[in-house]
């Protein structure tokens, strides 16, 4: 969908600058682009202690930022807002359709062997459903779950460390899917405090998951962007 009569843009910083409060990626009179730190919440959370957030610290710059997608907490890296109602829309179709290439780079336990599909590409195809005894917690659910995807590919291996990079490649969006994607996959995201071991939790000081790539077509110009951030890990 394409839009016209974009808003005028009042990008006060400069694309790629840090505020005290953010860092901005991208801005431009429709959308924005941020880098995201880990520990910080995409969005207000419940009770007074969780109110700030990325989407509040960049409102009191953007007033017209709205939220088009999240990322967990103790996720870092790329996050996307709209400046209108109808980017919003717009952008949130993007994702709907799965017109979105969102991509992350995580490290994980143990070392895996390439994938044997195209490209060194392998897929993991499990269901997940809410824990409901320990929500927000998810878990693999073959018969109660929603169909759940994500791509993976192999960048490199710590023999000494006994841990693997990964390339991940979510084809849907479920809540914490590459966590529980990995940890039922038998090698868990190093520093996950929800679904790693002790052992594995005690291997990083953070969640070694990163919001690395997003690539879309722009809702209001119609041209291709592509947005990378490597992984600070």
């Amino acid at each position: 969908m394409m839009l016209a009569s974009p808003l005028q843009n009042n990008d006060f910083t400069g694309n790629g600058a840090m505020t005290r409060d953010f860092e901005l990626v991208h801005a431009d009179a429709s959308l924005l682009v941020l880098n995201k730190p880990a520990g910080l919440l995409s969005v207000p959370g419940k009770g007074e202690d969780k109110q700030d957030c990325l989407s509040a610290r960049v409102q009191q710059h953007y007033p017209d930022a709205l939220v088009v997608h999240r990322l967990d907490m103790a996720t870092s890296g790329l996050l996307l807002m709209a400046r209108s109602i109808a980017v919003q829309r717009a952008l949130g179709a993007l994702f709907e359709r799965r017109s979105v290439d969102k991509r992350y780079v995580a490290v994980v336990d143990g070392e895996l062997a390439d994938a044997p599909g195209a490209g060194g590409w392998g897929l993991i195809d499990l269901p997940i459903a809410v824990d409901w005894p320990r929500r927000p917690l998810r878990i693999i659910d073959a018969a109660h779950g929603k169909a759940s995807q994500t791509r993976w590919r192999v960048l490199g291996r710590d023999a000494v460390a006994h841990n693997t990079r990964l390339e991940l490649a979510p084809l849907t969006g479920r809540s914490h899917q590459l966590r529980v994607h990995l940890q039922g996959f038998g090698h868990a995201i190093l520093g996950d405090r929800l679904y790693g071991s002790d052992s594995v939790q005690a291997r990083a000081p953070r969640l070694l998951l990163h919001a690395s790539a997003l690539g879309f077509v722009h809702p209001v110009s119609g041209q291709p962007l592509q947005f990378d951030n490597p992984a600070p890990f």
